[in-house]
């Protein structure tokens, strides 16, 4: 860690009540491909976990922050505390409780998923589908404007906005464009459920967005936050795996889904697949048309 990034951390830190401050080490640690991240260890034992990022919007980790402390009104699920955003001669980052990872304990995925599923239960914003701000899904900005319908949410800033990302970077076709198109069209059809109200949803909740912390107790880190119906957080966990059959019969069991879940679940995979093929290229096509034959028929 370099002195500038050192100090304003030891300014931030200080700003947040925490009296004198003096890190006496911070050390690398894993943090995932797009950030720096960092143990930090103050005089005095306090120990914190920081990431920070050279080319990130200093509002990458606001909007993070804001994310972790929504999470953890919901009162369900740890996750870390008091996150503290910062900058420093244009490196953005964010300052968090470090949690001492552990093992899983036994009967992990059965209490993760029925903690989850009250998270689900436990917020929504008046029955509208969104956020009180923009975000980022890794590195991609993601819109949350304030939406009446969840189709029509979903048309504009879910699929609608990573299918004109994808024109927009040269990663589509003419295939994928008329493909998506009509799924567009007839989103209503499939994901508009009666009775199914907005919920706190994670919005990036895969095998590397969670962890067991020191008692072996499900911890939620990195999250894109916003309203909206719980299947797209639930599609997210299944797309690249490291969530057991516990996990989800625990889920149904505290909150069952509605019938016809599974055509739904795939549109909100989708979401996540165009986030792939526009972050790391067209490896990915292949399991979006894929999807999006299914749904809609061959193009």
């Amino acid at each position: 860690m370099d002195e500038t990034l050192r100090r304003a951390i030891t300014h931030r830190l200080a700003e947040a009540g925490e009296g004198t401050v003096e890190i006496v080490e911070a050390a690398p640690v894993a943090g995932g491909s797009i950030n720096r991240a960092f143990r930090v260890d103050l005089a005095g034992g306090r120990r914190f976990f920081v990431k920070a990022h050279v080319t990130a919007p200093a509002e990458m980790f606001e909007r993070e922050a804001e994310g972790l402390a929504a999470l953890a009104g919901a009162g369900s699920l740890r996750v870390p505390r008091e996150p503290l955003p910062g900058t420093a001669d244009g490196v953005a980052f964010l300052i968090m409780e470090w949690i001492e990872s552990g093992s899983p304990g036994t009967g992990f995925f059965e209490r993760f998923g029925r903690r989850f599923a009250r998270l689900h239960r436990a917020g929504s914003e008046g029955g509208r589908f969104g956020f009180g701000h923009d975000n980022w899904l890794g590195a991609t900005p993601q819109p949350n404007r304030w939406t009446e319908s969840w189709a029509g949410f979903w048309r504009r800033h879910r699929l609608g906005h990573q299918l004109r990302l994808a024109r927009e970077n040269g990663l589509s076709d003419r295939t994928l464009d008329r493909l998506g198109d009509r799924l567009l069209a007839r989103l209503g059809e499939w994901i508009d459920l009666p009775g199914e109200p907005p919920c706190l949803l994670h919005g990036d909740l895969w095998g590397g967005n969670y962890l067991a912390d020191e008692h072996g107790e499900p911890v939620l880190i990195d999250p894109a936050c916003y309203y909206g119906h719980r299947e797209a957080d639930l599609a997210m966990t299944r797309l690249f795996g490291g969530f057991s059959p516990e996990f989800y019969a625990a889920y149904e069991e505290e909150w069952p889904l509605a019938p016809g879940s599974g055509e739904r679940l795939a549109i909100y995979e989708l979401y996540h697949l165009l986030n792939h093929l526009n972050l790391f290229g067209r490896s990915y096509r292949g399991r979006c048309v894929a999807i999006l034959e299914r749904l809609v028929g061959p193009g």
